[in-house]
C-alpha cells in the first residue's frame, strides 16, 4: 500500500491508473480511523478499482482551537488498519502547507441555506472549511466517486450541493451510519469519552428511536419538547440542539407534508466531547 505525503507523486499515480481505465474512489477522513471509516472504505473498494483514503485534520473547519488541538492523530495505526482492509488502497496524508500553501484559510461558499442551520448555526465558518477542503481534495485526486457517512448528514448534503455549484465530475455516495453495540454512532470523538460517558451516550440513539416512533402520531413541536425534557433530566448529557428537518433542504419542519422526507438531528455534549447523530423518520429515496 502506497502512502503519499505530497500532491505531485499522487497525481502522477492517479494519471497512470486512469490511463488504464481504472475507476478512482475517494474516502476523505480526518484519521483516528474506526469501524465506521472502514465500512466506507469497504463500500468504496466494492465500487472502485483504486481507492484513496485521505487522512488530514483540516484546521479550517474547526471553530474551536481546543477541539482542533485535542482531535486524535493516529497516522501509524490508521495505516496499519488500512493495510488490513485491502490491497487496492492508497493513503494521502498531506500537511496543511501541502494542501493550502502559506495561506491556511477558507474560501467562502453559499450552499443555498444548507450551511446556516444546525451545525452551521452552532459552528461558525465550519462549512466554509468543509467546502474548501473537499473541493481541494477533489481537484487534487479527481475521483470518479467519493464516499461520505450519513452520520454527518448535513455535511453529506452540503458536499452534494458543492458538486451542483462547481460542476466537478464526482459522484457522491452516502453510506449508512455504523454504530457501537449500545447504539452510539461510531466517531473518532468517542475515544475521548470515559467509560461511563461512552455507556450513557447511547441515550442519544435511544432518544432518536423514540422520536421516530412519536413522529407517526405526534407533532414536531411535541417531539421537540419531549426530547428537551429528556435531556434536561439526564445526569451526564447536555443537549445543544434537536431538530426535525426536511431531508433535502434541511429546513426545520413546521408541519408534515405528504411526499416529503424528514430526519431528526441531535447534537449533545458528554463532558467536553461533542457528539452528533441523526435518524430517518420516514421512507427516503
Amino acid at each position: 500500500m502506497q502512502v503519499f505525503k505530497e500532491k505531485t507523486p499522487l497525481k502522477a499515480a492517479i494519471r497512470t491508473a486512469k490511463s488504464k481505465e481504472k475507476t478512482i474512489g475517494l474516502v476523505p477522513t480526518m484519521g483516528a480511523l474506526h469501524e465506521g471509516h472502514l465500512s466506507l472504505v469497504k463500500q468504496a473498494l466494492q465500487a472502485c478499482d483504486q481507492v484513496i483514503v485521505s487522512i488530514f485534520v483540516n484546521p479550517t473547519q474547526f471553530d474551536n482551537a481546543e477541539d482542533l488541538e485535542k482531535y486524535p492523530r493516529t497516522l501509524e495505526e490508521d495505516i496499519r488498519l488500512l493495510k488490513e482492509a485491502g490491497s487496492k488502497l492508497w493513503v494521502f496524508a498531506p500537511t496543511a502547507n501541502e494542501l493550502y500553501g502559506k495561506n491556511i484559510s477558507s474560501e467562502q461558499f453559499h450552499f443555498d441555506g444548507l450551511e446556516q442551520v444546525m451545525e452551521g448555526k452552532h459552528r461558525n465558518g465550519h462549512f466554509d472549511g468543509v467546502g474548501t477542503i473537499v473541493k481541494r481534495l477533489f481537484e487534487v485526486i479527481t475521483p470518479h466517486k467519493a464516499f461520505f457517512g450519513e452520520k454527518d448528514f448535513q455535511q453529506l448534503q452540503i458536499v452534494r450541493k458543492l458538486i451542483e455549484k462547481t460542476g466537478l465530475p464526482v459522484q457522491i455516495v452516502g453510506c449508512p451510519i455504523l454504530r457501537e453495540d449500545n447504539g452510539l454512532a461510531r466517531s473518532s470523538r468517542n475515544e475521548r469519552l470515559n467509560t461511563i460517558e461512552r455507556e450513557k451516550a447511547s441515550f442519544i440513539y435511544q432518544t432518536l428511536l423514540k422520536a421516530k416512533e412519536l413522529f407517526g402520531t405526534k407533532s414536531a413541536e411535541y417531539i421537540h419538547n419531549w426530547v428537551q425534557e429528556q435531556f434536561d433530566s439526564h445526569p451526564i448529557l447536555k443537549l445543544e440542539y434537536f431538530e426535525i428537518a426536511n431531508t433535502q433542504t434541511l429546513e426545520k419542519i413546521n408541519r408534515k407534508r405528504k411526499g416529503n422526507t424528514y430526519r431528526a438531528f441531535i447534537a449533545a455534549y458528554a463532558g467536553d466531547v461533542r457528539l452528533i447523530d441523526n435518524i430517518a423518520l420516514n421512507n427516503e429515496e
